[in-house]
């Protein structure tokens, strides 16, 4: 494994690559870090090189005066991309990281050659109710028992560890504001997967016209399977938005969706392999 910092748009942007291969960028969940997702990024760096991230405010990736949106989170994924100077790359992002990467898809389409979303909708709606309010009500108020989160331990590496309030402010208000980016979502070029816990905070309706902007469970595909759309949907059983962090089936449901034939665009991968050595990690 290899580290390193990434100065892009006003953040020093911590990263660790994992493996050999064709890369792959992983984004975390909310207020986690790479090292709840090791469960995940370990299978996956046998047959990928995995490009693990820590988003902004997130881990080692100190929070500042910047402004929050996915938007921006999105184009720092692009300009790592142009740090290690991967011209293309698989993107695969877990709740607040699924959100991150879809607007990252939408926004950098030519970087992105296949998106896998977890648990994450399309628009504030496809949460449940109960969901909603619990991301409005994030902020400083709440910093003392956040403390306790992965983030929270992080911040106090921070070069300004009392920064952590402003942060929670920050996040909540983002989660806060409603967003619908279905018509983005319908002319995605890449191929897409969908992963979702049979229990997770988003409705199984929305998760449903998700895989339909996607083209997805539209028609009967045919007997020789002549008409499968080009994006897969897979609803892991036993498992909330909450606790599907520990499941194993994702990273084989990953991997399978990757080695797809039907999935891997026409260019292939050779492009997309050369992948520039992590900078040694500096503070």
């Amino acid at each position: 494994m290899s580290s390193g910092y990434a100065d892009v748009n006003g953040i020093k942007l911590y990263h660790e690559i994992y493996g050999q291969g064709d890369p792959l960028v992983l984004i975390h969940g909310g207020l986690t870090t790479i090292v709840e997702m090791q469960g995940w990024v370990q299978p996956l760096a046998k047959m990928r090189r995995v490009i693990a991230v820590e988003m902004q405010g997130h881990g080692r990736t100190a929070d500042t005066d910047r402004p929050m949106s996915f938007a921006t989170m999105g184009d720092d994924i692009a300009a790592l991309l142009d740090y290690l100077q991967i011209p293309k790359t698989d993107l695969v992002g877990h709740s607040f990281g699924g959100a991150s990467a879809i607007r990252a898809a939408i926004r950098h389409s030519h970087k992105v050659r296949r998106l896998v979303v977890i648990s994450s909708p399309y628009a504030r709606s496809g949460w449940y109710p109960e969901a909603q309010e619990g991301m409005s009500q994030v902020g400083a108020g709440m910093a003392e028992n956040m403390m306790q989160t992965p983030t929270g331990k992080f911040s106090k590496q921070w070069p300004e560890p009392r920064r952590f309030p402003q942060f929670l402010d920050k996040m909540g208000k983002m989660m806060s504001e409603d967003y619908d980016w279905s018509a983005d979502i319908a002319k995605l070029p890449m191929p897409v997967l969908l992963v979702f816990a049979d229990n997770d905070s988003v409705s199984q309706k929305h998760i449903a016209e998700f895989f339909a902007l996607l083209g997805g469970g539209l028609k009967e595909p045919g007997w020789r399977n002549t008409r499968l759309s080009k994006s897969r949907l897979a609803v892991v059983p036993g498992y909330s938005h909450y606790n599907f962090i520990t499941s194993p089936e994702v990273p084989q449901i990953v991997g399978k969706f990757l080695a797809d034939p039907l999935t891997i665009p026409p260019a292939g991968g050779a492009a997309a392999s050369q992948v520039a050595p992590a900078p040694e990690k500096t503070q």
